[in-house]
């Protein structure tokens, strides 16, 4: 029989690619299935990057948070952007547990 693995879906900005890539080390270290975001291609930039790919990134991501338990919120220096904080309110709107690298601020 197959173990159930906590499945956890990566999510911030993509500043913090190397942050998140470690996060997901850690997690699938203490045992749980970590779904990641689309990372950038090196040597590419946001800028570099279609308005409409944006759109369709931004719908798969949603479908991999409907896929998991939970997200994992790579927040460094307490910094959500406004496409994290859209995944973060659908996770809270669709029940997910939210899950943050550093403590929320007051």
């Amino acid at each position: 029989m197959t173990k159930k693995f906590k499945i956890i879906t990566i999510c911030g900005s993509l500043k913090f690619t190397e942050q998140m890539i470690a996060e997901t080390y850690y997690l699938e270290s203490e045992g749980n299935l970590v779904i990641g975001c689309t990372y950038m291609p090196v040597g590419l930039t946001k800028e570099d990057v279609p308005d409409g790919d944006w759109e369709l990134f931004d719908e798969i991501h949603k479908c991999k948070i409907d896929m998991s338990d939970a997200i994992f919120v790579v927040n460094v220096g307490g910094y959500i952007g406004s496409a994290t904080r859209s995944e973060i309110d659908y996770a809270k709107n669709t029940g997910k547990e939210i899950i943050y690298l550093e403590p929320l601020g007051k």
